[in-house]
């Protein structure tokens, strides 16, 4: 039941990471900190559509 979702970095808007996620017991948007290398550092990464 997990589907790939991508996550984009809130700064800078690069797509960095692919993840899954189990939709029938996530409902929300992820929301993870996760190192950017675009930016250089630590940012918070959302699930986009």
């Amino acid at each position: 039941m997990a589907d790939k979702v991508i996550l984009v970095c809130t700064e800078c808007l690069s797509r960095n990471y692919v993840t899954p996620k189990n939709k029938k017991t996530n409902t929300k948007r992820l929301e993870i900190r996760k190192y950017c290398p675009k930016c250089g550092k630590h940012t918070l990464h959302k699930e986009t559509k």
